[in-house]
Protein backbone atom coordinates (compact mmCIF):
# COMPACT_ATOMS: atom_id res chain seq x y z
CA UNK A 1 0.00 0.00 0.00
CA UNK A 2 1.13 3.55 -0.73
CA UNK A 3 0.81 6.19 2.02
CA UNK A 4 1.10 9.96 1.80
CA UNK A 5 2.55 12.76 3.90
CA UNK A 6 -0.20 14.57 5.86
CA UNK A 7 -0.06 17.78 3.81
CA UNK A 8 -3.86 18.17 4.26
CA UNK A 9 -6.37 16.53 6.64
CA UNK A 10 -7.68 14.30 3.84
CA UNK A 11 -4.15 13.18 2.90
CA UNK A 12 -3.34 12.13 6.48
CA UNK A 13 -4.95 8.68 6.30
CA UNK A 14 -5.38 8.27 2.53
CA UNK A 15 -3.88 5.12 1.00
CA UNK A 16 -3.71 3.75 -2.53
CA UNK A 17 -2.56 0.46 -3.99
CA UNK A 18 1.06 0.53 -5.16
CA UNK A 19 0.81 0.23 -8.95
CA UNK A 20 4.49 -0.38 -9.61
CA UNK A 21 3.70 -3.60 -11.49
CA UNK A 22 1.50 -1.80 -14.04
CA UNK A 23 2.90 -1.20 -17.53
CA UNK A 24 2.98 2.41 -18.75
CA UNK A 25 0.91 1.88 -21.92
CA UNK A 26 -2.45 2.99 -23.28
CA UNK A 27 -5.21 0.36 -23.54
CA UNK A 28 -5.60 -1.49 -26.83
CA UNK A 29 -8.26 0.39 -28.84
CA UNK A 30 -9.68 -2.72 -30.49
CA UNK A 31 -10.39 -4.21 -27.05
CA UNK A 32 -12.10 -1.17 -25.51
CA UNK A 33 -15.54 0.36 -25.88
CA UNK A 34 -17.57 3.17 -24.33
CA UNK A 35 -20.41 2.12 -22.04
CA UNK A 36 -23.51 4.21 -21.48
CA UNK A 37 -23.67 5.61 -17.94
CA UNK A 38 -27.17 5.43 -16.46
CA UNK A 39 -26.43 6.96 -13.02
CA UNK A 40 -28.48 4.23 -11.34
CA UNK A 41 -31.62 4.89 -13.42
CA UNK A 42 -33.80 2.45 -15.37
CA UNK A 43 -35.31 2.89 -18.84
CA UNK A 44 -38.02 5.12 -17.36
CA UNK A 45 -35.48 7.47 -15.80
CA UNK A 46 -36.31 6.42 -12.25
CA UNK A 47 -33.54 5.83 -9.73
CA UNK A 48 -33.35 2.11 -8.96
CA UNK A 49 -29.87 2.13 -7.39
CA UNK A 50 -29.14 5.10 -5.16
CA UNK A 51 -25.87 6.97 -4.74
CA UNK A 52 -24.61 6.52 -8.32
CA UNK A 53 -23.65 9.21 -10.81
CA UNK A 54 -20.85 11.42 -12.05
CA UNK A 55 -17.32 10.05 -11.95
CA UNK A 56 -14.39 10.23 -14.30
CA UNK A 57 -14.73 9.19 -17.94
CA UNK A 58 -13.63 5.61 -18.54
CA UNK A 59 -13.48 2.98 -21.26
CA UNK A 60 -14.59 -0.61 -20.76
CA UNK A 61 -11.98 -3.28 -21.47
CA UNK A 62 -13.30 -6.40 -23.23
CA UNK A 63 -12.05 -9.23 -21.01
CA UNK A 64 -11.84 -12.80 -22.34
CA UNK A 65 -13.38 -14.80 -19.47
CA UNK A 66 -13.60 -17.97 -21.59
CA UNK A 67 -9.96 -18.32 -22.75
CA UNK A 68 -10.80 -21.23 -25.03
CA UNK A 69 -7.76 -20.97 -27.35
CA UNK A 70 -6.73 -24.54 -26.53
CA UNK A 71 -3.08 -25.68 -26.74
CA UNK A 72 -1.86 -22.32 -28.14
CA UNK A 73 0.85 -20.80 -25.90
CA UNK A 74 0.52 -17.11 -25.02
CA UNK A 75 2.87 -14.47 -23.64
CA UNK A 76 1.96 -11.72 -21.18
CA UNK A 77 2.65 -8.39 -22.93
CA UNK A 78 1.44 -5.91 -20.28
CA UNK A 79 -0.18 -5.69 -16.85
CA UNK A 80 -2.78 -2.89 -16.89
CA UNK A 81 -5.25 -1.03 -14.67
CA UNK A 82 -8.94 -1.51 -15.41
CA UNK A 83 -11.31 1.24 -14.18
CA UNK A 84 -14.29 -1.15 -14.29
CA UNK A 85 -12.83 -3.81 -11.97
CA UNK A 86 -10.83 -4.10 -8.76
CA UNK A 87 -8.16 -6.53 -9.97
CA UNK A 88 -5.52 -5.79 -12.61
CA UNK A 89 -5.76 -7.21 -16.14
CA UNK A 90 -3.11 -8.64 -18.46
CA UNK A 91 -2.81 -8.21 -22.22
CA UNK A 92 -1.64 -11.47 -23.78
CA UNK A 93 -0.57 -12.38 -27.31
CA UNK A 94 -1.04 -15.93 -28.61
CA UNK A 95 1.44 -17.60 -30.94
CA UNK A 96 -1.07 -17.13 -33.78
CA UNK A 97 -0.90 -13.32 -33.26
CA UNK A 98 -4.28 -12.87 -31.54
CA UNK A 99 -4.37 -10.47 -28.57
CA UNK A 100 -6.77 -10.60 -25.61
CA UNK A 101 -7.27 -9.15 -22.16
CA UNK A 102 -7.52 -11.62 -19.27
CA UNK A 103 -7.65 -11.32 -15.49
CA UNK A 104 -4.11 -11.05 -14.10
CA UNK A 105 -3.17 -13.45 -11.31
CA UNK A 106 -1.34 -12.20 -8.23
CA UNK A 107 2.25 -13.05 -9.28
CA UNK A 108 1.86 -12.61 -13.04
CA UNK A 109 4.62 -10.60 -14.72
CA UNK A 110 5.35 -9.25 -18.20
CA UNK A 111 6.98 -11.99 -20.27
CA UNK A 112 5.31 -14.92 -18.48
CA UNK A 113 4.15 -17.84 -20.64
CA UNK A 114 0.63 -19.23 -20.13
CA UNK A 115 -1.53 -21.81 -21.88
CA UNK A 116 -5.09 -23.14 -21.92
CA UNK A 117 -5.38 -26.91 -22.24
CA UNK A 118 -7.39 -29.85 -20.93
CA UNK A 119 -4.37 -30.70 -18.80
CA UNK A 120 -1.68 -28.02 -18.41
CA UNK A 121 1.30 -27.55 -16.07
CA UNK A 122 0.27 -26.41 -12.57
CA UNK A 123 1.68 -22.90 -13.15
CA UNK A 124 -0.04 -19.69 -12.07
CA UNK A 125 -2.05 -18.19 -14.93
CA UNK A 126 -2.53 -21.48 -16.80
CA UNK A 127 -6.12 -22.54 -17.49
CA UNK A 128 -7.43 -26.09 -17.65
CA UNK A 129 -10.34 -28.42 -16.93
CA UNK A 130 -11.34 -28.37 -13.27
CA UNK A 131 -11.20 -32.18 -13.19
CA UNK A 132 -7.45 -32.11 -13.87
CA UNK A 133 -6.59 -29.60 -11.12
CA UNK A 134 -5.28 -31.24 -7.90
CA UNK A 135 -7.22 -30.99 -4.64
CA UNK A 136 -6.15 -28.05 -2.47
CA UNK A 137 -5.22 -25.80 -5.41
CA UNK A 138 -6.34 -22.15 -5.45
CA UNK A 139 -8.17 -21.20 -8.66
CA UNK A 140 -10.03 -18.16 -10.03
CA UNK A 141 -12.30 -17.25 -12.97
CA UNK A 142 -14.14 -20.55 -12.55
CA UNK A 143 -16.89 -21.63 -14.98
CA UNK A 144 -20.23 -22.72 -13.51
CA UNK A 145 -21.59 -23.75 -16.92
CA UNK A 146 -18.89 -25.23 -19.21
CA UNK A 147 -18.27 -22.94 -22.19
CA UNK A 148 -20.06 -19.92 -20.73
CA UNK A 149 -16.94 -18.27 -19.30
CA UNK A 150 -15.74 -17.68 -15.75
CA UNK A 151 -18.33 -16.52 -13.23
CA UNK A 152 -16.75 -17.31 -9.84
CA UNK A 153 -13.81 -15.51 -8.13
CA UNK A 154 -13.10 -12.59 -10.49
CA UNK A 155 -12.58 -9.60 -8.14
CA UNK A 156 -9.31 -8.42 -6.54
CA UNK A 157 -7.67 -11.05 -4.35
CA UNK A 158 -10.47 -13.59 -4.89
CA UNK A 159 -9.89 -17.32 -5.20
CA UNK A 160 -11.69 -20.60 -4.57
CA UNK A 161 -10.12 -23.78 -3.26
CA UNK A 162 -10.73 -27.21 -4.75
CA UNK A 163 -11.86 -29.66 -2.06
CA UNK A 164 -12.93 -32.80 -3.93
CA UNK A 165 -13.77 -34.42 -7.29
CA UNK A 166 -16.71 -36.82 -7.32
CA UNK A 167 -19.35 -38.01 -9.80
CA UNK A 168 -18.96 -35.32 -12.53
CA UNK A 169 -18.83 -32.53 -9.92
CA UNK A 170 -16.01 -30.67 -8.21
CA UNK A 171 -16.54 -29.27 -4.72
CA UNK A 172 -15.25 -25.72 -4.21
CA UNK A 173 -14.79 -23.61 -1.11
CA UNK A 174 -15.90 -20.07 -2.00
CA UNK A 175 -14.37 -16.80 -0.71
CA UNK A 176 -17.49 -16.34 1.48
CA UNK A 177 -16.97 -19.73 3.16
CA UNK A 178 -19.80 -21.33 1.20
CA UNK A 179 -19.09 -24.82 -0.16
CA UNK A 180 -20.68 -25.62 -3.53
CA UNK A 181 -20.40 -27.99 -6.47
CA UNK A 182 -19.64 -27.14 -10.11
CA UNK A 183 -19.41 -29.41 -13.16
CA UNK A 184 -15.83 -30.61 -13.55
CA UNK A 185 -15.92 -30.14 -17.36
CA UNK A 186 -15.63 -26.34 -16.90
CA UNK A 187 -12.37 -24.40 -16.96
CA UNK A 188 -10.56 -22.58 -14.17
CA UNK A 189 -7.35 -20.53 -13.97
CA UNK A 190 -4.61 -21.37 -11.48
CA UNK A 191 -3.84 -18.86 -8.72
CA UNK A 192 -5.43 -15.86 -7.03
CA UNK A 193 -6.69 -12.68 -8.73
CA UNK A 194 -4.20 -9.80 -8.56
CA UNK A 195 -4.38 -6.66 -6.38
CA UNK A 196 -5.21 -8.55 -3.17
CA UNK A 197 -4.59 -5.43 -1.03
CA UNK A 198 -7.38 -3.49 -2.75
CA UNK A 199 -9.70 -3.96 0.27
CA UNK A 200 -7.20 -2.07 2.49
CA UNK A 201 -7.64 1.16 0.47
CA UNK A 202 -8.65 4.19 2.56
CA UNK A 203 -10.56 6.67 0.39
CA UNK A 204 -9.46 9.65 2.52
CA UNK A 205 -11.84 12.30 1.19
CA UNK A 206 -15.30 12.71 -0.28
CA UNK A 207 -14.01 13.93 -3.63
CA UNK A 208 -12.26 10.66 -4.30
CA UNK A 209 -15.58 8.82 -3.98
CA UNK A 210 -17.07 11.26 -6.52
CA UNK A 211 -14.26 10.41 -8.97
CA UNK A 212 -15.40 6.78 -8.70
CA UNK A 213 -19.03 7.67 -9.46
CA UNK A 214 -20.24 7.25 -5.86
CA UNK A 215 -22.57 10.01 -4.66
CA UNK A 216 -23.14 10.95 -0.99
CA UNK A 217 -25.22 8.74 1.30
CA UNK A 218 -27.71 10.49 3.61
CA UNK A 219 -28.93 8.86 6.83
CA UNK A 220 -32.59 7.86 6.80
CA UNK A 221 -33.08 9.38 10.28
CA UNK A 222 -32.06 12.78 8.87
CA UNK A 223 -34.90 12.72 6.32
CA UNK A 224 -38.57 13.66 6.50
CA UNK A 225 -41.22 10.97 7.16
CA UNK A 226 -42.31 11.13 3.50
CA UNK A 227 -38.82 10.19 2.30
CA UNK A 228 -37.86 7.31 4.59
CA UNK A 229 -39.39 4.97 7.21
CA UNK A 230 -36.84 6.35 9.73
CA UNK A 231 -37.62 10.01 8.95
CA UNK A 232 -39.17 12.66 11.19
CA UNK A 233 -38.88 13.44 14.88
CA UNK A 234 -36.71 15.95 16.68
CA UNK A 235 -33.11 15.39 17.65
CA UNK A 236 -31.64 11.90 17.63
CA UNK A 237 -34.76 9.80 17.34
CA UNK A 238 -34.87 6.02 17.48
CA UNK A 239 -35.57 4.04 14.33
CA UNK A 240 -39.26 3.64 15.06
CA UNK A 241 -39.63 0.41 13.09
CA UNK A 242 -39.21 -3.09 14.40
CA UNK A 243 -36.86 -4.27 11.65
CA UNK A 244 -34.30 -2.29 9.64
CA UNK A 245 -35.74 -1.18 6.30
CA UNK A 246 -34.68 0.46 3.06
CA UNK A 247 -36.06 3.80 1.88
CA UNK A 248 -38.72 1.79 0.02
CA UNK A 249 -39.80 0.04 3.22
CA UNK A 250 -38.34 -3.39 2.37
CA UNK A 251 -36.86 -5.38 5.25
CA UNK A 252 -33.08 -5.39 4.91
CA UNK A 253 -31.88 -7.29 8.01
CA UNK A 254 -32.77 -10.78 9.19
CA UNK A 255 -34.43 -11.85 5.95
CA UNK A 256 -33.13 -14.29 3.36
CA UNK A 257 -33.13 -12.79 -0.13
CA UNK A 258 -32.00 -15.79 -2.21
CA UNK A 259 -34.73 -17.37 -4.34
CA UNK A 260 -35.51 -20.82 -2.88
CA UNK A 261 -36.30 -22.15 -6.36
CA UNK A 262 -33.00 -21.00 -7.92
CA UNK A 263 -31.61 -23.82 -10.09
CA UNK A 264 -28.15 -23.74 -8.54
CA UNK A 265 -29.47 -24.04 -4.98
CA UNK A 266 -29.17 -27.84 -5.12
CA UNK A 267 -25.41 -27.52 -5.75
CA UNK A 268 -24.75 -25.69 -2.48
CA UNK A 269 -23.32 -28.17 0.04
CA UNK A 270 -22.86 -25.73 2.94
CA UNK A 271 -24.18 -22.17 3.24
CA UNK A 272 -21.93 -19.29 4.15
CA UNK A 273 -22.07 -18.17 7.77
Amino acid sequence: MKKYNPTTPSRRHMTTVDQGVISDVAPLKTLTQKLRTAAGRNNQGRITTRHQGGGNKKMYRLIDFKQREFDIPATVETIEYDPYRTGFIAKIIYQNGKRNYILASSNMKVGDKIITAEKAPLTEGNRMKILNIPIGTMVHNVEITPGKGGQIAKSAGAYTQILAHDDRYTTLKMPSGEIRKVLWDGLASIGQVSNAKYSLTIIGKAGRSRWLGIRPTVRGSAMNPVDHPYGGGEGKQKRGTRKPKTACGKVTGGRKTRNKKRWSGNLIVKRRK
